[in-house]
């Protein structure tokens, strides 16, 4: 179905000629800048570790007679405990949940879970519970460096798919981006304080393939006009190549951040950490196609393709508002 009616289309530019490899330095020096910070943030103050990562206890309660249960009641008794990260997760249709929570250091377990189910009693009366679990911190240890694994492992085969596809400073190029994407997203959970869970790391593998995918039109866009333009300089045919793809970048990222910014507002505190993790990494990632993984092969520079024949040089103008 066609989306020509939406008014923001329709104001898009059909074809824009901003000069973006000359702003590459500043934008790069202010990228190393928040990188560094972010790499000091999160070993000092740290991430704020989940349940998953930090360990907790885990309890079920259920509903007699197969009753609904309200889970926001449950989650909302629950945080009031300031017990950190809490996790409700329905079973058995609706009727019970199994409730996860953090153990505060120096208090014993038995009397943290007392008063989580002295809690859920005031907001569901009839609820019954049945035993608890403790994840401890060799649990939660093994999760951490496993997560951490994942997101190691998914970006060396990105950087492989790129070295099989393109030539190897388009492969150097693509890791700078998802390096640089994936330690800002660290950096805005430090500053932000989110809760560092499964779910993060969920959302930062998505992030490394969101990126990933944006970097690999421009690329695609790049070694096509390479081919073209033999003679024009190569900071002006990774302009061109990004203005080119511009108006296609700007709808896809603008589509996914306002279902993620709905995510973030309705999907409750369960999803409020990935659903902005997510949306910061669609929008950074969109700014490392630009300005890190394209201008980094202006570094190395890249051998001309042989397979087009000679076209007349464009020339770059002045950037055109939209």
């Amino acid at each position: 179905m066609s989306m020509s009616w939406w008014p923001l289309i329709k104001t898009l530019p059909v074809k824009t000629n901003f000069r973006f490899v000359r702003f590459a330095r500043l934008f790069g020096l202010l990228s190393v800048l928040l990188c560094a910070a972010s790499l000091i943030g999160v070993f000092y103050p740290g991430l704020n570790l989940g349940i998953d990562f930090r360990g907790g206890a885990a309890m079920e309660m259920t509903r007699p007679g197969g009753q609904a249960l309200d889970l926001g009641a449950v989650r909302g008794a629950v945080d009031d405990l300031g017990l950190g990260d809490v996790q409700v997760q329905g079973i058995d249709s609706d009727s019970g949940a199994i409730v996860r929570f953090q153990i505060p250091e120096g208090t014993a377990q038995a009397d943290t879970v007392n008063r989580v189910q002295v809690a859920i009693t005031g907001a569901v009366p009839d609820a019954r519970f049945s035993g608890t679990s403790v994840v401890g911190s060799k649990v939660s240890g093994e999760l951490l460096t496993a997560g951490v694994l994942a997101l190691v492992v998914a970006v060396i085969l990105m950087f492989l798919y790129i070295a099989f596809r393109f030539p190897w400073q388009f492969g150097l190029g693509a890791v700078f981006g998802l390096v640089h994407d994936v330690v800002l997203v660290f950096g805005l959970m430090v500053l932000m304080r989110l809760e560092f869970s499964l779910n993060s790391v969920a959302a930062i593998l998505t992030v490394i393939g969101y990126s990933m995918n944006d970097t690999v039109v421009v690329f695609d866009r790049l070694r096509e006009n390479l081919r073209k333009y033999k003679t024009l300089p190569l900071a002006d045919i990774i302009d061109l190549s990004v203005n080119e793809t511009l108006s296609r970048t700007i709808i896809t990222g603008i589509t996914a951040v306002m279902v993620l910014a709905a995510l973030a507002v309705l999907g409750g505190p369960a999803l409020f950490a990935f659903s902005i993790a997510l949306m910061f990494g669609i929008i950074i990632g969109t700014y490392s196609s630009v300005y890190i993984a394209a201008p980094v092969i202006l570094v190395w520079g890249v051998k001309r393709g042989e397979s087009a024949e000679d076209a007349q040089p464009v020339v770059l103008g002045p950037a055109s508002r939209p």
